[in-house]
């Protein structure tokens, strides 16, 4: 079933790449408008659409018990494009889903262009668009233009909310020791294109990592601007000298954890390991991991290069910090992703207040669902809550902790990743194994995990097979 009157969608990034396709995929015809590169951003470096701007992984590909990875399965069965292009993108990187950027943003770009019912639009949009524009989808992201953030603005009445996004540094592999370095996966993991070998593990002793530390806490930092001075970064995508100035073992406990890595030289654990990650397919450039930064570039060269096996290191790119908004979304948007006061208009992305490429790309597939579902009068039905495209949805629409109408709701929300403590607890938790044999700590937690997970594949393929039904009707 086709329609002649387009929706529109401002943004192609992973949100609006993925509702332009889930809409064109219905029959209806898109208009996908892109300022890039006619008007780039800080952190953009090309006119890709789905240009990836941090890290290079889309996190864990394991759906049985990390609910990144359940998102990815449950994207898969949806036809997702995003995950159609990064499994075609994929690199080695243990259980992640790591994937080559330009091939990437390459795959969903020629994908769109390819598209019957898509134009791609290479254009600023600088306001809300005008009434005639009756089904439009915002998907801007955290980076959406200081014009049409002030229209938006001025629309919701609300104070604007933001936090600070850091970009990791990415080295050149031939400027990295290999007599220092060694290949590993925590514990040997494999994944979607892995070997177990994957990552380069570079050891600090306790010494070292004191050194470094200091270092990270006396480096020069960037300056912020006065309005920019208070504004919160989003917790899982901290700076490391912000990690560090939690605490001196705060990096060892995460970014820079040395558990399940054996250094070959001593066959033991080291007191702490710095893991690069290969960042394109030719695997010149490798990026590190969880080393987001807000320290000056001649600073952050000096303090990396202290880390064993990056002594002679080379930057492609060093660290940075972009400025990300996003919505008071239980506040201002609908259950179908609209806002309250403007219901032509739906959101999507980073910009509702999820955090993370799978996350971003989920909110855009919903939004393009319930946008072709009204185009074509046929409204559809939101996932379960059981699933995690579901509990994504709810969790910005409505569940919330904070009462939509509490004074303090919009100082109170914030980007949210998928995990299972979005997802409704299971009635009975498993106790034993089939065998018999009682579960206990961890190993109970992976069973109950692998039950919610299969409950919500169970639950997903239900769902896409009478959408499915409703939309050919």
């Amino acid at each position: 079933m086709t329609t002649s009157q387009p929706i529109h969608i401002i943004g192609a990034g992973l949100a609006g790449s993925e509702a332009a396709w889930q809409a064109a995929s219905a029959g209806i015809a898109v208009v996908l408008h892109e300022m890039r590169p006619e008007r780039m951003t800080d952190a953009h470096k090309t006119g890709g659409c789905a240009e990836l701007v941090c890290s290079n992984s889309f996190r864990s590909d394991d759906w049985k018990t990390n609910a990144v990875g359940l998102l990815h399965e449950e994207m898969r069965r949806a036809g997702s494009l995003i995950m159609q292009a990064a499994d075609t993108a994929k690199l080695p990187a243990g259980g992640a889903l790591a994937v080559d950027r330009t091939q990437f943003s390459d795959a969903v770009t020629q994908a769109l262009e390819a598209h019957p019912l898509i134009t791609l639009s290479r254009s600023e949009v600088t306001s809300l668009p005008d009434p005639e524009w009756n089904n439009v989808i915002v998907a801007t992201g955290p980076l959406t233009s200081p014009a049409l953030s002030e229209a938006i603005l001025k629309l919701t009445g609300e104070q604007e909310l933001a936090f600070f996004d850091a970009i990791a540094p990415v080295i050149h592999y031939d400027s990295i020791n290999l007599d220092i370095a060694w290949r590993q996966s925590r514990y040997g993991k494999t994944g979607p294109a892995g070997t177990g070998a994957d990552y380069l593990n570079c050891p600090l002793t306790h010494e070292e990592y004191e050194r470094f530390v200091d270092a990270l806490l006396a480096g020069e930092k960037m300056n912020f601007k006065e309005w920019e001075a208070t504004t919160p970064y989003f917790n899982g995508c901290l700076p490391i000298e912000v990690m560090a100035e939690r605490g001196r073992e705060t990096l060892r406990f995460g970014p820079m954890k040395p558990v399940g890595l054996d250094d070959p030289r001593t066959g033991r654990w080291p007191y702490a390991v710095v893991q690069l990650r290969q960042d394109n397919a030719l695997g010149t450039l490798w990026n590190m991991v969880g080393f987001q930064t807000k320290m000056r570039h001649g600073v952050q060269t000096e303090v990396f290069r202290m880390i064993p096996g990056l002594e002679q290191a080379e930057f492609a790119r060093l660290g940075g910090l972009h400025r990300n908004t996003f919505l008071n979304s239980p506040k201002l948007l609908d259950c179908e992703l609209r806002m309250k006061a403007m219901p032509r208009l739906r959101f999507a992305g980073q910009m509702t207040g999820v955090e993370g490429y799978i996350e971003s790309a989920a909110i855009g597939f919903l939004a393009g669902h319930f946008a072709a579902g009204d185009r074509i009068g046929a409204p559809q039905t939101a996932p379960p809550a059981t699933t995690a495209l579901g509990a994504l949805l709810n969790h910005i629409t409505g569940g919330h902790l904070v009462s939509v109408s509490d004074h303090d709701a919009p100082h109170s929300f914030q980007p949210m990743n998928i995990n299972y403590g979005l997802l409704p607890p299971l009635e009975h938790a498993p106790t034993t194994t089939p065998e018999g044999k009682k579960l206990k700590g961890k190993e109970r937690g992976r069973a109950k995990k692998q039950i919610m997970s299969e409950r919500a594949l169970h639950d997903i393929d239900v769902w896409l097979k009478s959408a499915r039904h409703v939309a050919a009707e």
